[in-house]
């Protein structure tokens, strides 16, 4: 889907990607109504990325400008800190406004105030999809390509349902992996 600037993008084209974010978030919604706090730091494997408090009592997410090898594997805390940058940036941008940096995204913490904070998420994105026309979606996107002209604001719609997929899927795997290994579960810090 290559539009040109005078293109409109028909309007299946937005139900179509608004269905499929909706199949995608009832499929991440199952887990964040089972997800319990302590799912959140629970830190499968010695080499986790996950979010810590620093001294003034602030979530800071473990972070490397360049990826490590190995890649650790993330925390349901760093997945869902990780999913409200990416998520966020990705509103800016669709509403046209100065994209956050990484460093002010805030994790709210663990339990309620996650599964609060992504759902509100939720909601602010629905809000902006119903405000885009077919012209919008035509246009080029901003985001995550850095304005490259082969892909429209439809494919960052598009975008935004497979990382979220992407992640709901990791953030499910390890809640089913914890719930599996029982109270015996360790949480390392």
């Amino acid at each position: 889907m290559n539009a040109s600037p005078n293109e409109v993008v028909p309007p299946q084209t937005l139900e179509l990607l608004r269905w499929q974010f909706d199949v995608t978030w009832s499929l991440f919604d199952y887990h964040l109504e089972r997800i319990e706090p302590d799912d959140f730091l629970w830190e499968p494997v010695a080499h986790c990325w996950t979010v810590r408090r620093d001294g003034e009592g602030t979530w800071v997410p473990d972070w490397a400008e360049s990826e490590p090898d190995p890649v650790p594997v993330p925390t349901v805390a760093w997945l869902s800190w990780h999913i409200g940058w990416w998520w966020g940036v990705a509103l800016d941008h669709v509403r046209g406004g100065t994209p956050r940096e990484r460093s002010g995204v805030v994790w709210p913490g663990p339990g309620e105030p996650a599964v609060a904070w992504l759902r509100g998420l939720r909601e602010e994105w629905l809000t902006a999809l119903d405000r885009l026309t077919g012209a919008d979606l035509a246009a080029t996107a901003p985001f995550p390509w850095q304005n490259d002209p082969r892909h429209t604001v439809a494919h960052m719609v598009a975008w935004v349902n497979a990382e979220l997929m992407k992640n709901a899927a990791e953030i499910g795997q390890l809640r089913l992996q914890r719930v599996a290994d029982g109270p015996s579960a360790t949480h390392r810090t």
